[in-house]
């Protein structure tokens, strides 16, 4: 038994000779993070909520760090092209990337095959914000609040149409679940992000849209889009003049929410030190302003928050997708 012991032990103090230069190199890469720029991938078109957020961001990083933090678009697959990206760059701590309830909560189970997996290809680093949808119709639109919108949607059914920033997206989800929870029906029309959607809806291409608040709320109150409703249970804090959806169609909740992630195996310290820079830049009152202007409530987390978060919102995400009957090949 005392050989077995000492064995151990001498096994043990071995170990931890091998490993002290390898954990001092880890400490040392991450004192010395970001050496360099960091690129940090949006999965979205310029626009549209994640470039709202993200130049916000990137830009308080950029001054925080001393390094900078640039933006590379790359739209697609309702987020899935760029997400996948992210999944496949080097775990170095110089690859960032922005996730959302598409990416990490919806996708999983919309696709029929994901180019990821939301849980084991990426190291969760902290939310960024959190905010509903905004269901706004274009001008032209005979129809003043959602008793309006969902008399004449089964007056004439299968003849509205509802834009969004592509299949599987939250502003998707969000058009299907009110399909099923109101008994109507419309026609969805992806787009290639938000902004693009938008765009359409004021110009009187499409009837309607559920935007994300940071990027629709302005063009609400500029009047150059009609607001129906928001996606939460209650008002929201930044517009409480807007009837929450659920007002008319009881227990209707869609929420949004963003924030970043690096692909998994980066370095926990660099992980952890960029979460603890992200969680000081959302309780100053610079970003929680900002955020709250765009109709966003800064909201940031830990990465273990962030990662319980995320498997917590896919479960709840789950059933009114089946229930929807939505799915993408």
């Amino acid at each position: 038994m005392i050989v077995r012991m000492r064995r151990r032990a001498l096994l043990q103090a071995g170990a931890g000779f091998l490993l002290g230069p390898v954990l001092a190199r880890a400490r040392d890469t991450a004192a010395n993070w970001p050496a360099k720029p960091v690129r940090l991938i949006l999965p979205f078109t310029p626009g549209g909520s994640t470039d709202f957020q993200g130049r916000l961001i990137a830009e308080w990083l950029s001054r925080h760090f001393g390094q900078q933090f640039f933006i590379d678009y790359k739209p697609g697959a309702g987020s899935n092209l760029g997400v996948a990206e992210l999944a496949r760059s080097a775990p170095d701590g110089y690859t960032l990337g922005w996730i959302t309830v598409a990416s990490h909560a919806i996708n999983p189970t919309l696709y029929v095959k994901m180019p990821f997996d939301h849980v084991r290809d990426f190291a969760p680093v902290s939310m960024t914000g959190i905010f509903p949808n905004l269901l706004v119709v274009n001008n032209q639109l005979p129809v003043k609040n959602i008793p309006e919108l969902i008399a004449l949607a089964k007056k004439e059914p299968g003849k509205l149409t509802f834009a969004s920033s592509g299949q599987g997206t939250s502003l998707h989800l969000s058009g299907e679940m009110f399909k099923v929870m109101s008994g109507t029906e419309m026609v969805h029309v992806p787009y290639k992000g938000g902004g693009p959607a938008l765009q359409d809806v004021m110009g009187g291409q499409v009837d309607m849209t559920f935007g994300n608040m940071p990027t629709v709320l302005a063009q609400a109150r500029g009047g150059k889009v009609r607001a129906l409703g928001v996606t939460s249970l209650e008002r929201w804090f930044t517009a409480p003049e807007i009837p929450a959806i659920a007002e008319t169609v009881p227990g209707f909740l869609a929420m949004s929410w963003h924030g970043v992630a690096f692909p998994a195996a980066t370095p926990p310290a660099i992980v952890e030190k960029l979460s603890a820079a992200i969680q000081r830049a959302m309780a100053t009152p610079e970003m929680q302003e900002k955020y709250a202007k765009g109709g966003s409530k800064a909201t940031a987390m830990t990465p273990q928050q962030f990662t319980s978060f995320i498997k917590e919102d896919t479960e709840r995400w789950a059933p009114a997708i089946k229930a929807s009957g939505a799915k993408v090949e």
